[in-house]
This record gives structure tokens, C-alpha cells and sequence, in this order.
């Protein structure tokens, strides 16, 4: 019996202890972290910065499903379903949310002012009211910047194409991005005294008579980084290839869908900074110590064949460099 007795209170003694641990020191397991990731559209380079998110969060030791829970929403265009998920991730308490392109970050802002917010691919964040200080960031956001390499691309146009007169460019009104990219655009064609046509869309409806009329009137057209016409890129190149009128878009991924060659950020490894500073905010780094981070120089893409298509030839030192520190389309 006094063994019976003794056996009791050493029981209760050990629950006792065990309780206590846990309530002073937290459960033994503890909850995994979620991070919403809120994506704008499927498109080529937003599907690049996606999968780079993926790989820097594992750089930082976090994977999906084992150490942390990713509850990734795409809005398929659309801005009411941007706001619905943007508040799906606040009622679940979410303790980081990502948000790619600066729509996605702009929704996730408006609802979550206190969670670690971080921008993927948002070309202007002062412009777009997200973060006031860049280098020391003084609320609850910062993120990496897909500010294109506007200079080094409108070179590569002058040097493959030096007979040009007129320069056209096409953007939707509506993308933020894009209409920060077109002032900066316009501002460099000033300086260069280069004549600019300018066309704009309201949405991707609008692209195949608007880029049409563009066609007969200019030598050549850039595109900024611009989602709506990145999404519907085979209807701009196919007005383009009508009217051999060369394109020059800002990512790589457009290049890729028709346009001639390019400076551009690499989506892949703008994704991979994203994900690494998501990775370091989820092990406790303050955001007043995590910058706003940009790539200051683009990788050069060229499409031989539609070159050729277009007419315009590719030095080999243009060859050689994009083989060497870009992509080469044969």
C-alpha cells in the first residue's frame, strides 16, 4: 500500500513539473509558421519570382509542409479576389504574408498592418505608397524591387537598331509598374532626343487593335514591365511579326515569348532574394534592419530566330556575352 501511495505521488509530482515546463517555457512542439503568399496572375516571369521564393525560403531552412505551411493564392487578374485572400491570410493569422507585383503588396498593406509583409517584384515601392524609407523601412513592409535596367535597354535598342526614327511603347494604364517605367522611359528618350510614340491599354481586350494601330507607325516598340500584356504576349507578337516591327520588352520571359532581346532582371533570382528575406523575418529580424533590395544590373536575353525574323542583326560580341552571362534562344 505504501508502495502504491508513493508510486501516486511521484505521478503527480512528475505531471506537476511537466505542466509547469510547458506553461512556462511554451509546448514542446511548437506551431508551424504560415506564410500567405498572394501572387497577382499566372504569367511566365511571376511563375520565375514564385518558384525563386520557394528555393530562398529553403536557403533559409524552411520548407514547405515540414517546417512551415505556404498558403499561396493567385487572384487570376482580378482585384476583388486580391482583397478577399489579402483578408483570408489576416483572419488566419498569418505570420508573414508575400506579396508579388506591387497589386498583390498593395491589397496585403491595406488589411495587415502589424504581420511582416514582404514585396515581391514591386518596381517603385516609394510610388506606390508602401515604403517611405528604403534603406530603413519604418513599418511593417519592405521587400525586393524589379526596377528594370532602363538605360542598359534602351542601349541595346539604339545598337540593334540604329536606323530607327520612331520609338513606339505600349503599357496598361492601370499597372503601376508600367506607368512608373514609361515616365522613366519617356524621360530617357528626351535626353536622347529618340521620337516616342506613346499607346496605352486599359486592359488586355484592348491590346490587338490598339498595338495594331501602333504597328503602322512606329520602327520598333517597347514594352515595360508591364503583367496584362506579359499575360497576352502572343497577340502583341503576332501583330508584330505581321508588320516586321521588332519588340523589346523588359523581362526576359517576354523575350522569350516573341520579343527580339533584352537587359532584364532575373525574375528566378529576384524571387530567391524574396524568399531568403522572408526566411530571415521569420527567424526574428527586425524590418527597420531589412532594406528594400534591388538588382542593379540585368542579364542580356536574345532570341536569335526571331531576330532573324525581324531583321536585325546581333553583333557576336552581343552573342557571346548572352551565352556567356545570359540566355541564348537558338
Amino acid at each position: 500500500m505504501k508502495r502504491m501511495l508513493g508510486f501516486i505521488a511521484a505521478m503527480f509530482i512528475f505531471l506537476g513539473f511537466a505542466f509547469f515546463h510547458e506553461s512556462t517555457n511554451g509546448p514542446v512542439t511548437s506551431k508551424k509558421p504560415t506564410v500567405g503568399l498572394l501572387q497577382l496572375m499566372n504569367q511566365p516571369a511571376l511563375a520565375q519570382i514564385q518558384s525563386g521564393i520557394y528555393t530562398g525560403l529553403k536557403d533559409e531552412g524552411f520548407h514547405n509542409g515540414k517546417n512551415i505551411n505556404i498558403d499561396y493564392q493567385n487572384a487570376q487578374g482580378n482585384q476583388s479576389n486580391l482583397k478577399t485572400m489579402s483578408e483570408k491570410f489576416a483572419n488566419e493569422n498569418a505570420d508573414l504574408a508575400i506579396g508579388i507585383t506591387t497589386p498583390s503588396a498593395i491589397s496585403l498593406a491595406d488589411v495587415m498592418n502589424k504581420t511582416p509583409l514582404v514585396m515581391g517584384a514591386v518596381t517603385d515601392p516609394q510610388g506606390a505608397g508602401l515604403v517611405k524609407n528604403l534603406k530603413k523601412p519604418e513599418k511593417n513592409i519592405t521587400g525586393v524591387s524589379d526596377q528594370a535596367p532602363l538605360g542598359e535597354q534602351l542601349d541595346l535598342i539604339q545598337r540593334l537598331m540604329p536606323n530607327m526614327k520612331t520609338l513606339g511603347i505600349i503599357y496598361t494604364s492601370s499597372d503601376n509598374s508600367a506607368v512608373t517605367q514609361y515616365k522613366k522611359f519617356k524621360q530617357l528618350c528626351e535626353e536622347r532626343h529618340i521620337k516616342l510614340k506613346v499607346y496605352s491599354i486599359s486592359n488586355s481586350n484592348d491590346l490587338n487593335q490598339v498595338s495594331q494601330t501602333m504597328m503602322s507607325s512606329v520602327d520598333a516598340v517597347y514594352v515595360p514591365t508591364d503583367n496584362t500584356i506579359a499575360g497576352a504576349m502572343s497577340t502583341l507578337i503576332k501583330n508584330s511579326d505581321a508588320a516586321k516591327v521588332p519588340v523589346f520588352p523588359a523581362v526576359d520571359s517576354m523575350v522569350k515569348d516573341g520579343g527580339v532581346a533584352t537587359y532584364s532582371v532575373n525574375q528566378y533570382k529576384l524571387g530567391v532574394m524574396t524568399g531568403k528575406m522572408a526566411g530571415k523575418l521569420l527567424k526574428g529580424q527586425k524590418i527597420s534592419k531589412t532594406p528594400v533590395e534591388f538588382i542593379r544590373y540585368g542579364d542580356l536575353t536574345i532570341n536569335l530566330p526571331q531576330a532573324k525574323k525581324m531583321g536585325v542583326h546581333i553583333p557576336d560580341s552581343l552573342i557571346q556575352q548572352a551565352q556567356s552571362k545570359g540566355e541564348l534562344i537558338k
